[in-house]
């Protein structure tokens, strides 16, 4: 009996440290993660590319209010990106301890992002839970353009490329017909997503899709894994860069929580991708 209150006395103690850390301290860090990647058909003129990668921001969740996107944003320009890439899920719906943060007020620390390629967003569920249309136009109204469906010719020095901008796999109608259409060349070609469940859908020829949505799962467990996975392919999409037939995918955890304010071994991230070609 005696024995068995000593397991449960040091259970308990090694519990407090880790809830704190798990609650309180990882959901409060801010980590930068830089990333090599070689893709294909990618120029050698477009090498060493900067994509600066801002995802699930969740504006309001607990120790992610207006304060931390105004670190996101001087962390992301003290990197010198030559784009930066929102894929979607910029506010919050009933997360425990969160505060709502109207789009307005977010998209107005974000005008701040400074990328001589552009600062271009998608929308998340989220978003579209809320009022997609509020959303891009308080993004739009800031100089961040929303790529929804369809896509952009951007021009680096004496190369160019295509940036594809695709709707959200839950929510949008995730035309990737309709997203894919503006490319009239053989140029390299990068995509972005808010859900990368997208990916397995996509025939079209593409160097890189980007995207976030999963938060890593938000709890990386020693061993067990990722045990909650907004993804119908549970862990198979659900951190960093994924290869599969030769098709490459990046996927970032983003910055804020949902429905739990919890993040243990899954810090916030801004994510800074390097492109080289393959």
């Amino acid at each position: 009996m005696k024995r068995m209150r000593l397991v449960v006395a040091m259970l308990s103690l090694a519990a407090l440290p880790l809830g704190l850390w798990a609650f309180a301290f990882e959901p409060a860090s801010l980590v930068e993660r830089r990333e090599a990647l070689a893709i294909p058909h990618w120029n050698v003129e477009l090498a060493g590319l900067k994509v600066a990668v801002l995802a699930d921001l969740h504006v309001g969740s607990p120790f992610n209010g207006l304060d931390k996107l105004d670190r996101i944003v001087e962390a992301t320009n003290a990197l010198q990106p030559d784009l930066v890439l929102i894929p979607g899920d910029l506010v919050i719906q009933e997360v425990l301890g969160g505060s709502f943060v109207a789009p307005e007020q977010a998209a107005a620390v974000l005008a701040r992002l400074r990328a001589p390629l552009g600062v271009w967003a998608t929308l998340g569920n989220h978003d579209w839970w809320l009022d997609a249309p509020k959303v891009a136009a308080a993004l739009e109204r800031h100089r961040i353009r929303v790529l929804e469906d369809t896509a952009v010719r951007i021009v680096r020095g004496a190369s160019h490329f295509w940036l594809v901008g695709i709707s959200d796999f839950w929510e949008g109608p995730h035309d990737l017909h309709a997203a894919f259409e503006p490319v009239t060349d053989d140029a390299p070609v990068l995509a972005f997503t808010h859900n990368p469940d997208v990916f397995p859908e996509m025939r079209q020829r593409f160097s890189l899709l980007i995207a976030g949505h999963t938060h890593g799962g938000q709890v990386h467990l020693p061993l067990l894994g990722r045990p909650i996975v907004p993804s119908k392919y549970g862990e198979r999409f659900a951190y960093g860069h994924v290869v599969e037939g030769g098709r490459h995918l990046y996927v970032s955890p983003g910055l804020g929580t949902s429905i739990l304010p919890v993040r243990f071994r899954v810090p916030p991230e801004v994510t800074l991708l390097e492109l080289h070609p393959a």
